[in-house]
């Protein structure tokens, strides 16, 4: 069964967070450290928490494996990617991990 790693980074008042940075640097530095486990991944801009309602995120990271085994395999080698959060983010991520079932 698919697992997938999640990461939101939560809007919380005085943290900031910069989207060029994450998505052309930091992604790269993901998938140069765990890229080879990875099936897919999937990179969402928080617009909004609903109609009329501001995002309650800045943004969520999906990272989808093939298996238990394969995400082991990343989370065995992502001290860089979770090290370099600090260049484009001060709010502090939330990490969900799960079995994809849908």
């Amino acid at each position: 069964m698919s697992h997938s790693l999640q990461v939101l980074y939560p809007i919380i008042e005085s943290t900031n967070f910069n989207y060029d940075y994450f998505l052309g640097k930091h992604m790269a530095i993901v998938g140069e450290n765990i890229g080879e486990y990875m099936e897919s991944s999937v990179v969402t801009k928080g617009i909004a928490g609903g109609p009329d309602v501001p995002a309650l995120y800045y943004g969520i990271s999906t990272l989808v494996f093939k298996d238990k085994s394969a995400l082991d395999g990343a989370l065995s080698k992502i001290e860089k990617p979770v090290a370099n959060i600090a260049n484009f983010t001060n709010t502090k991520p939330i990490m969900l991990i799960g079995e994809v079932v849908g």
